[in-house]
């Protein structure tokens, strides 16, 4: 009985390659691996960054360049010779592109019609390069080795390097390096590969100079857009923001800019491209957010603040005499020390994390609240006002904490005769989203009043100020204290628990963390 025939693939040419040569190819694999998922997600990063529903911005993108992976794949049957050459050119390109990917979207941003075409060719156009890196590799050191051995390296290396890529993208490349400064190193990364594969390879291709000088061309291009990073990013978010910026920083957590504006001096500040505060009405808002709470019932003498880093929430809540302590929980250490330092910032603020009664934590608002409870229980001591102050529920991150079993957590860890309030979004641009709050508030066995104030920056502006259903306090016939305000009276107050026929009451969804609804409402509102 004779043998059985080696497959076609096994016997493809066979040509030695140096253990060094090998050893470089399974490297590649995995350089390429890791920066391919880079791309991926710097793409989704500044997609989120700038449209906002990050769940979208990633499922789009993850979605789009795995079909384009799979067509620079099928293309590779196409491919018959010069492997090694083929592959010098593709890294030489997915270079290029890729490393400039964050810049060119950021660019194109302003023109607003623009953006998700260039987004979409980008993924499209990059996925396919690296769907054409791995089948040539494999084939490359299938050469010199079964084609199944070679399949069986290569593929593991690839997922390996991914893993890498994915997780040191968030933990090690955005924070210390930014959305910009990731993309041209990245770049870099790739364009090393087909240096070192022209080095290593010798290859005797009549175009091999020219191949080097379009790598050495992309690498100072690379290198040009890394050192001039901090150029890039300013010129760029100035697309972004009409003032002058005075201040901007990458954190783990959030995209962090202040701006003055020329004439007036006015400051401001963003998360992640979303305005928080405007200087010039910020009073405003933060007189309507904790003053009415804080009138409510017995004076308070402990308080907890979720959010609220930049200490303007603080600053009213300081006025109360009875308040003997705050805790404030954000999760951004960055976002705190600024306001601690930034002179602009402390001028706002009057210094108010600086005084002793404020205990700063830095922790994500859901968990502390989840593990508050066991703490508090020994201690018997529940916080008298519990005062909200998140980001708007633009991402399924934040949703979580304007969802039913967030407002359970605060309803056991509150007093009795205790209340809270939180910030809604606009009952006018979100309206959906605004009365989604308040009967997600309802379902967790509060009575809530949802009221609303005017700000010059933000246009109408809304809150949902809450007790305990077992509580008899009457929330509308609030007399807030007699402290020093700028915009806040009583009579203000009392017109601004009425509504309009255009921002009053609709029939809404409970938002579940099971059932995210909330921030598609949210969406849903800023696109109409």
């Amino acid at each position: 009985m004779g043998s059985s025939p080696r497959s076609d693939v096994d016997t493809e040419i066979r040509v030695d390659l140096s253990p060094q040569q090998t050893a470089w190819l399974l490297l590649s694999v995995l350089i390429v691996a890791l920066c391919g998922i880079a791309y991926e997600l710097i793409i989704a990063a500044v997609s989120s960054y700038l449209l906002g529903n990050s769940v979208a911005q990633f499922s789009i993108t993850i979605g789009l360049f795995m079909f384009a992976m799979g067509i620079g794949s099928y293309l590779t049957k196409f491919v018959h010779d010069q492997l090694v050459e083929r592959f010098i050119q593709i890294e030489i390109a997915v270079a290029l592109v890729g490393g400039l990917s964050a810049a060119l979207l950021f660019v194109v941003f302003p023109y607003y019609a623009l953006y998700k075409p260039v987004m979409y060719g980008l993924i499209l156009l990059i996925g396919t390069l690296v769907g054409l890196e791995i089948p040539i590799l494999t084939r490359i050191l299938s050469r010199s080795a079964s084609f199944s051995e070679s399949l069986a390296h290569v593929l593991s290396l690839d997922y390996i390097g991914a893993l890498i890529g994915s997780v040191s993208f968030p933990l090690l490349l955005l924070p210390s390096l930014g959305l910009f400064r990731s993309s041209f190193a990245i770049g870099l990364l790739n364009i090393s590969v087909a240096a070192i594969a022209l080095t290593l390879f010798k290859t005797s291709h009549p175009k091999v100079r020219a191949y080097w000088k379009f790598a050495f061309l992309v690498i100072g291009i690379l290198l040009a857009g890394l050192f001039a990073s901090g150029v890039i990013t300013q010129f760029a978010e100035g697309q972004l923001f009409a003032d002058e910026m005075i201040y901007s920083e990458q954190t783990p957590y959030q995209r962090i800019v202040l701006t003055s504006h020329p004439r007036n001096g006015e400051v401001r500040l963003y998360l992640d491209g979303h305005l928080q505060f405007a200087a010039l009405d910020e009073h405003r808002y933060h007189e309507s957010l904790v003053h009415p709470v804080m009138s409510l019932g017995k004076p308070p003498r402990k308080v907890l603040v979720l959010g609220g880093g930049d200490g303007l929430a603080i600053r009213e809540v300081l006025k109360f005499p009875t308040v003997e302590a705050i805790e404030l929980v954000d999760i951004d250490p960055s976002m705190t020390e600024l306001s601690k330092r930034f002179a602009v910032i402390r001028k706002l603020n009057h210094d108010s994390l600086l005084d002793p009664r404020v205990q700063i934590i830095h922790a994500d608002a859901f968990n502390y609240v989840q593990q508050a409870f066991a703490r508090l229980k020994e201690s018997n001591a529940w916080y008298d006002r519990i005062i909200i102050d998140l980001p708007d529920p633009h991402s399924e991150v934040l949703n979580k904490l304007y969802c039913k079993e967030f407002y359970k957590l605060i309803h056991r860890i509150l007093s009795a005769d205790g209340a809270i309030v939180t910030q809604s979004s606009s009952p006018i641009i979100t309206r959906e989203a605004f009365w989604c709050i308040e009967a997600t508030i309802t379902a967790a066995d509060f009575r809530v009043v949802p009221y609303r104030t005017h700000l010059n920056s933000f246009g109408e502006w809304g809150f949902q100020i809450a007790v305990k259903a077992t509580n008899p306090i009457e929330l509308h016939m609030i007399q807030l204290a007699e402290l020093p305000r700028k915009y806040l009276s009583n009579e203000i107050f009392e017109g601004s628990q009425i509504f309009a026929l255009d921002n009053g009451k609709v029939p809404s969804p409970i938002n579940s963390l099971f059932e995210p609804k909330l921030y598609m409402l949210y969406e849903s509102g800023l696109a109409k």
